[in-house]
């Protein structure tokens, strides 16, 4: 029994992991990429998910490392193989409503979707956050307050345009 419940709560926290890690990379491949690598280093290390905190930070390190290394190593396509490399975007994977959401978000800095997602999903409040990702609560109530402005204006706009569309 108690195998169960803790198997049952490593996946509530791996489930967790993948949306927090989506969040931050906003696409899915880069997500499932994190977690897993996450999972691997603390399992090599612990034995064990120790805690969903735990697994939050080893996310978000490897994330901020991943983002690293890309800011400095660009890759350029070959020109004669350009054609043939089609980049698929999170948008194109997905549909309906979650389409509509991600073209949302898409207008958030990184930063402002990772407090949000911790602040509204998760359920932290602004000091915990601060405490995770090593900001300031001000700056933490801040960038909340900017990405739920954010989210209002595009989400305004988004209706507007419906509506225009809808008029004509």
């Amino acid at each position: 029994y108690m195998f169960r419940k803790n198997v049952s709560r490593e996946q509530e926290w791996l489930q967790s992991g993948y949306r927090y890690a989506l969040a931050l990379t906003h696409h899915t491949q880069d997500a499932e990429d994190a977690v897993q690598t996450a999972c691997l280093k603390l399992y090599s290390t612990y034995g064990r998910l120790k805690s969903k905190t735990l697994l939050f930070k080893a996310i978000r390190n490897l994330v901020i490392d991943q983002h690293r290394h890309h800011a400095v190593v660009e890759f350029q396509a070959l020109e004669e193989h350009h054609h043939l490399i089609e980049p698929q975007t999170p948008t194109q994977q997905w549909y309906g409503v979650a389409a509509d959401i991600d073209r949302l978000l898409e207008r958030l800095r990184p930063e402002e979707r990772e407090v949000l997602y911790l602040h509204i999903v998760e359920g932290y409040t602004a000091r915990e956050i601060g405490k995770f990702t090593r900001h300031p609560r001000n700056t933490v109530l801040s960038l909340l307050h900017r990405g739920k402005r954010k989210l209002q204006e595009a989400l305004s706009t988004e209706v507007d345009t419906l509506s225009a569309e809808s008029d004509i």
